[in-house]
């Protein structure tokens, strides 16, 4: 039994009072306040409003740094790893294309493809996440964007690129890669190459695919861009056949002063 001097411990109460929960969204994690559920019809206008300007942000900056591959895969791998040096190859052979290397901007794989480009002497170019724990940009970017959500980035890196190329990755790469597949799968872009890159690393995720053809939930057709290889050189044919030869590189935009486009 409790005596009067115990405090009974109590949950605290749901609120939607706009200044409760504006300094929460404020925070790295906001995109977690948006998927809670209802809010007030202010707050969420007001993260409507936040979303509208992050794409307006992302379009105004990305609308001038040409034709890109984006290059996705783990940030835990170090210099002295193979996947490493074979990211930083890609990098550097994307770039002697013609295209802009777009990562996540962070380090491990997205350092290595970043890095590849610079040594080739081409643009590279960042679009990293907020995150509760913070993740430093690699110092091989010439720009680089944030994003808030998640699914503004992954419109930005789709909107922007000619192909993907999958690394060895986590849950993130894996998100990215799935992204691209459902929208190649239902149309919603066509002629899209994707490249993964290491055999042995992704050998259970295309049998898992293979099973997916046989038990009918997709069709063969859905993986005919999919390429899976260890070969930088292989690789690029497959982007060059795929992406440069059927549509070309795409001019860059001309900038309107009259817009304040510098």
């Amino acid at each position: 039994m409790r005596t009067k001097t115990e405090q009974v411990p109590t949950k605290p109460a749901p609120t939607n009072n706009l200044n409760d929960k504006v300094p929460e969204a404020k925070s790295s994690i906001n995109e977690q306040v948006f998927l809670e559920g209802p809010h007030t019809r202010r707050l969420e206008l007001w993260m409507l409003l936040r979303i509208f300007r992050e794409f307006f942000r992302g379009f105004r900056k990305l609308h001038f740094i040409g034709p890109c591959v984006t290059v996705f895969g783990s940030a835990r791998f170090k210099e002295d790893h193979p996947y490493y040096g074979l990211a930083r190859e890609m990098g550097a052979a994307l770039s002697r294309m013609g295209f802009t290397v777009m990562t996540g901007g962070g380090p491990g794989i997205m350092e290595a493809a970043n890095r590849g480009a610079k040594d080739a002497g081409g643009i590279s170019i960042g679009c990293n996440i907020k995150l509760p724990f913070e993740q430093d940009a690699n110092p091989y970017l010439d720009d680089m964007i944030e994003f808030r959500y998640f699914f503004v980035r992954k419109t930005m890196l789709i909107k922007y690129s000619y192909a993907f190329v999958a690394m060895p990755g986590g849950m993130g790469t894996m998100d990215e890669l799935f992204e691209a597949l459902t929208l190649i799968q239902t149309k919603k872009i066509r002629h899209f190459p994707i490249v993964l890159m290491g055999s042995d690393y992704y050998l259970p995720l295309i049998e898992f695919l293979e099973s997916m053809v046989n038990a009918g939930t997709i069709s063969r057709t859905d993986l005919d861009l999919l390429m899976v290889t260890d070969s930088v050189d292989e690789a690029i044919r497959h982007i060059d056949k795929f992406a440069v030869q059927k549509f070309g590189l795409r001019r860059v935009p001309r900038r309107m002063w009259a817009l304040g486009e510098r």
